[in-house]
């Protein structure tokens, strides 16, 4: 089977990071049986891409249309927030019984509130016609007031351990996350695979009059790919509220979305709409997070890592290039 095209220079950098860990950094391939699930730097860069990769599959579908989604990161803020305040709520000494009192109540309560947030950028971009960056402009600034509401200006803390098990527990030695982020990607992939969301995707983000002129109501195309990023920010949000058992919506998923286009970028989806990856938006957010892991672990200041972001993303994308293609394929044709 042959590798696609778009992910053979992600793979190859993330072959390099580990290969630069395995010689130079001691212990990071160390894996130990802790606690009743598996710890080690491996399994923590997994652990820690899952927010970002649930973010770039939602992300992919958006930019996939030729929009793209600047507000994930206050809708993950409204999701842990809301679902912070109704676990707190119920904590209260004298509580009546609540949503609160339920978990996977307050998970639906916290995934409708994100989705609601997704409708309204869809409603926006396709219906309003707002361009895609003004549109999610708006909550990305009004999400976070929103947040801030809800929250009282506070950082809501709460000790429900079946709520924070989303973050900390495990299934079959990985922790959860990981297996909500692989779910996800599995699901999305078939639902644009397996019915005709997919072909619509593309159809619009590669020329949205034509697809109109065949049939395809590019409105609600574009409506369900934003609804269903913001479907991916509130599960985002809800596993960060989990893991530190609070919700600061001043902090939580902040910039996080330039971190999700980077990964959809990388992983080779065009940022002009139509050809898209999933598969490559997941390897992309792993990679973010791999050279995170190693750069930090090398006593490098955090600061500094967002440069190193920068040129790794610079030289992924020249290497996917349309020209860089043209200008590789001329060398190989030369005589030697």
């Amino acid at each position: 089977m042959k590798l696609p095209k778009n992910l053979i220079a992600p793979l190859v950098v993330l072959g390099g990071l580990l290969l630069f860990d395995l010689f130079f950094t001691p212990g990071f391939f160390h894996l130990a049986w802790t606690n009743g699930r598996l710890q080690g730097s491996l399994i923590d860069i997994l652990n820690r891409a899952a927010p970002v990769q649930i973010l770039a599959i939602g992300m992919t579908l958006v930019i996939a249309t030729g929009g793209v989604d600047l507000s994930v990161g206050a809708v993950m803020a409204i999701s842990g927030t809301v679902a912070a305040s109704l676990l707190a709520a119920a904590e209260q000494p004298g509580a009546k019984r609540s949503i609160g009192h339920s978990v996977p109540q307050v998970v639906l309560v916290s995934l409708g509130c994100s989705l609601v947030c997704g409708l309204w950028n869809g409603l926006l971009v396709s219906f309003v016609e707002l361009q895609p960056i003004v549109a999610t402009l708006l909550l990305m600034v009004a999400g976070r007031g929103v947040a801030q509401l809800i929250a009282d200006g506070q950082i809501i803390t709460f000790s429900n351990e079946g709520y924070g098990h989303i973050a900390s527990g495990s299934v079959f030695i990985f922790p959860n996350p990981v297996w909500l982020a692989l779910a996800l990607a599995f699901a999305v992939a078939a639902l644009v695979r397996r019915t005709s969301l997919g072909l619509f995707l593309e159809a619009v983000g590669g020329n949205a009059q034509a697809s109109r002129f065949s049939g395809i109501d590019s409105r609600w195309v574009k409506t369900a790919a934003y609804a269903l990023c913001g479907l991916g920010a509130g599960l985002a949000g809800v596993i960060v509220s989990a893991d530190i058992k609070a919700a600061d919506a001043n902090n939580a998923g902040l910039y996080l979305e330039l971190d999700a286009i980077l990964a959809v970028a990388i992983g080779g989806t065009s940022l002009s709409g139509g050809r898209f990856s999933l598969i490559g938006s997941v390897i992309g957010a792993i990679l973010m997070q791999a050279l995170t892991t190693t750069v930090l672990s090398k006593g490098v200041p955090p600061p500094a890592t967002l440069v190193l972001k920068a040129v790794v993303v610079v030289g992924v994308c020249l290497f996917q290039s349309p020209k860089f293609e043209v200008w590789r394929s001329g060398i190989r044709r030369q005589p030697a």
